[in-house]
């Protein structure tokens, strides 16, 4: 017997599409939603689409944006999952040049990833986040068609009520909160023909149920109420650029350098500083607070209330990929300061503070990589930021394989630094 919920067809699509594409425009003209090849839960979804007044030669409207769409879904239930469903449906969705697509339960699509070249022909049918694609609002379609029966559904191609997305084809199933069985929203794959296999909405079904079993974990014994996700902390990047970036909100927001070296200063006195000092850390050359409290309004357009005053000082905890770094060598692993540090504190500035935090990381990261004797972390350091470094490439001459061809490569260059520097050549590496 065939499954009500799948589209059906194998080899007979093409012809069932022609047919059902008929019997869509007859209904749109008025007449009655039938045919030989329009499956019930169709019909009555596109009767559900004419009685809210949807167009189908229309779209659905995008009704969260920017910082409201990032808040909304950084505090929603689904945000505990999304990484379970990336991993069960997104990986596949990118493969096979699909789409992922995660709703709220009113429809509204919260994360939609997947292959780059399927996302920008999705975009001029506002298959975007924030956009609605309730039935009341996109008409007959896998996320919209799933909220309103509470049950997984695939829709193909000409079965969509607005034409615009008759080209395409999806599934989707429900995802319920385990302690209440209320729906949270939907997970959909939406892409060309291949999404019609019956295995799309297997697919769907069983990341809906992975999800629902990873949120059982996440709900409160005692209340049964799904704990919130964890609020995403705002960081401050610095290491080998010129400027900043702030990921504030779901946001990254790039600074200009002195504004970044605000922020740096700051996150390294949490009780605060008064402008004198800040002026201190920032100028060498007599510049008083004045000039700091128009670098802080320039700040405060792209930060918003990050920073307060008097004293001034950060309004919450900063991250940092500079405090990553000295976190991973005061726990003694090289190996992972070394791999979170993609190059210098902010290289061009010359606000004192930065420069002497500057060359203390470096003395810092360069004396554990030379004492940890690790060919491979040696190695890694002179590549990257000791080239010109004669007792980097020394070490790693006299720590590499006897007759190797790395050591010799080393100990060439050892003796090319030595020869710049007006040193002896013969000089033995064990």
């Amino acid at each position: 017997m065939h499954n009500p919920w799948l589209t059906g067809g194998g080899g007979e699509r093409a012809d069932r599409a022609r047919r059902v594409a008929r019997a869509h425009a007859g209904f749109v003209a008025g007449q009655p939603a039938s045919g030989p090849a329009l499956r019930d839960v169709v019909a009555r979804s596109w009767q559900r689409a004419a009685g809210a007044n949807v167009d189908p030669d229309g779209g659905p409207p995008v009704v969260l944006t920017g910082g409201d769409l990032e808040a909304y879904r950084a505090a929603h239930p689904l945000a505990l999952v999304i990484g379970v469903l990336r991993e069960l449906v997104g990986s596949v969705a990118a493969d096979g040049q699909h789409l992922m697509a995660v709703s709220d339960s009113g429809g509204r699509l919260l994360w939609v990833e997947g292959h780059r070249g399927t996302r920008r022909r999705a975009e001029a049918m506002n298959f975007v986040e924030g956009a609605a694609w309730d039935e009341p609002h996109a008409g007959t379609n896998a996320p919209g068609t799933a909220l309103a029966l509470g049950r997984a559904v695939q829709i193909f191609s000409t079965e969509h009520f607005l034409h615009a997305v008759q080209r395409w084809t999806c599934a989707a199933a429900p995802i319920r909160n385990p302690a209440t069985g209320q729906i949270l929203g939907v997970i959909d794959v939406t892409g060309g023909d291949p999404v019609a296999h019956p295995h799309s909405l297997a697919l769907v079904r069983a990341a809906a149920r992975a999800a629902e079993g990873e949120l059982g974990w996440q709900r409160d014994p005692a209340s049964g109420i799904l704990r919130p996700p964890p609020p995403v902390p705002d960081r401050l990047e610095v290491l080998g650029r010129g400027d900043g970036l702030l990921r504030t909100g779901g946001q990254d927001i790039r600074l200009g350098r002195r504004q970044a070296e605000i922020l740096f200063v700051l996150s390294a006195h949490p009780l605060g500083v008064s402008g004198e000092q800040l002026a201190d850390a920032l100028f060498e050359d007599g510049t008083g607070a004045a000039a700091v409290r128009v670098e802080l309004t320039r700040l405060r357009r792209q930060a918003g209330d990050l920073v307060q005053s008097r004293p001034y000082r950060l309004a919450r905890p900063l991250d940092s990929d500079y405090a990553d770094v000295c976190a991973a060598l005061r726990r003694g692993d090289t190996a992972g300061a070394l791999a979170a540090c993609p190059g210098p504190l902010l290289p061009s500035s010359e606000a004192p503070h930065v420069v002497t935090q500057r060359r203390w990381l470096d003395v810092r990261l360069r004396s554990a990589v030379l004492a940890s004797g690790s060919p491979r972390l040696l190695s890694e350091w002179a590549e990257r930021f000791g080239f010109e470094d004669l007792q980097v490439w020394e070490r790693l001459a006299a720590v590499l394989p006897a007759r190797s061809g790395q050591r010799a490569s080393a100990a060439a260059r050892a003796r090319e630094l030595r020869a710049d520097y007006g040193l002896p050549a013969d000089v033995a590496f064990a």
